[in-house]
């Protein structure tokens, strides 16, 4: 899909929720691309990283699909399925559950963590291309001043 050229002048008038809301569709789809090629999906990353204590876990304890589902429910899109994406990680062997329910990552989850987190450097120099660093932290500036002037909290 291309866009016309728009001038600065028209820019200024784009509606900013149209903008945001095409950026956000277009890079979760760029990104679950690029790891779908290497094998796995952005919701088996978030699993094992909500599981690792090396990562978002605090304690490295054991959580039921509920808890990380709410765990995850800020990021989470309405198609993901962490019961099927949890079921392929047991399957795999990179997850195991227990008894009670609750999901706990194995070493070969740990390692495959490691493996699929060495992927993301290259998604996010790909999506930065051609970008630098001020004018994104200029872009994230005004994203979350639009964020406050809405009354979503920010800090």
């Amino acid at each position: 899909m291309t866009t016309p050229h728009f001038s600065d002048a028209r820019l200024a008038t784009q509606p900013a929720a149209y903008w945001t809301g095409l950026a956000y569709e277009s890079l979760i789809a760029f990104t679950r691309a690029r790891q779908a090629e290497h094998g796995f999906t952005q919701p088996q990353f978030w699993l094992l990283r909500n599981l690792s204590v090396n990562d978002i876990s605090a304690d490295g304890h054991g959580m039921t699909v509920p808890e990380l589902r709410e765990a995850m429910r800020s990021y989470l899109r309405p198609e993901d399925d962490l019961t099927a994406e949890s079921r392929a990680l047991v399957e795999r062997g990179r997850l195991r559950l227990d008894d009670e329910g609750r999901l706990w990552i194995t070493e070969a989850g740990e390692a495959a963590r490691v493996d699929f987190k060495r992927h993301a450097p290259a998604i996010r120099a790909r999506i930065h291309e051609g970008i630098d660093d001020a004018d994104y932290v200029t872009a994230l500036k005004v994203l979350r001043q639009m964020l406050r002037n809405t009354g979503h909290p920010v800090d």
